[in-house]
């Protein structure tokens, strides 16, 4: 059984973050193990909300994970929040690396052309350094854009998005993959590596919803780690979070109900 560690936000109430990676990887039977950055009472899409910072408890609880001798086959990174945890992050990977692990690095800081609340270009550079460790990268177009210092586009055609994975390729060696590419009507992934691409069309939903990016990196980590390829693993991913978003109650304003796909069993 491979272990991996996934470090990102918990909220206690809303479908993202850890609440999703956490059963999600454990439903493709891969052992799950956290290093949350902090604990917030419910997502940000809420009008209100607390948050308690943990960045100063991690020495602490690497400090046991050395004691212990504990090792992680892999690592997805999501939304950390503090340009300091980048630094946190890489030391992480020299500690606790078992042989081969893999690194697969959500950036989730930007969408729609513009920076989520609380972040800034500092917080930027620190992800650009962070992502020449990774050997998966999952931005989205948005994302990319702010990593390759280039002017986002509302409307965007697919030479603009390989570009942006040209530029990527540059800051990284690993696997690029931009996400929520939207553009003639449909929605997809353009996969780059080695100096090849591909896109993977799927369809593209009338609804947007919070959460599906985190549900999306932990679908494709679970199947990449369970020895699918990176274009499997994508049309997994795709396929995992579209079936959610149809069985969302149309009410259910902060997230999918993906509990009632993987209540069937993952069948990817």
């Amino acid at each position: 059984m491979k272990r991996i560690l996934t470090m990102q936000d918990l909220s206690c109430v809303g479908q993202c973050s850890l609440t999703v990676a956490l059963p999600i990887l454990s439903s493709y039977g891969i052992e799950a193990c956290v290093l949350p950055t902090a604990v917030l009472s419910n997502h940000t899409m809420f009008k209100t909300w607390s948050y308690l910072d943990l960045t100063g408890e991690i020495p602490n609880i690497f400090k046991h994970w050395k004691e212990s001798e504990i090792e992680f086959d892999a690592f997805l990174l999501g939304y950390l929040g503090k340009a300091e945890l980048m630094d946190i992050a890489e030391k992480c990977f020299d500690e606790f690396s078992a042989d081969g692990a893999q690194i697969i690095i959500d950036p989730v800081f930007a969408d729609n052309g513009k920076l989520y609340a609380g972040f800034d270009l500092n917080y930027v550079a620190a992800m650009r350094r962070l992502i020449k460790r990774a050997d998966i990268i999952l931005p989205n177009v948005t994302e990319a854009c702010f990593l390759t210092d280039t002017e986002y586009k509302k409307d965007y055609d697919g030479v603009f998005v390989q570009k942006l994975a040209e530029k990527l390729s540059r800051l990284t060696d690993g696997k690029i993959i931009i996400t929520g590419v939207e553009f003639g009507g449909s929605i997809a992934e353009l996969i780059y590596g080695k100096n090849k691409s591909e896109i993977l069309w799927h369809e593209l939903l009338p609804v947007k919803k919070h959460g599906t990016g985190d549900i999306f990196a932990s679908v494709f980590t679970a199947n990449y780690l369970s020895g699918k390829g990176l274009h499997a693993s994508c049309e997994c991913a795709a396929k995992f979070v579209r079936d959610c978003i149809k069985k969302t109650d149309p009410d259910h304003f902060y997230g999918v109900q993906f509990e009632k796909i993987l209540k069937n069993g993952v069948k990817n």
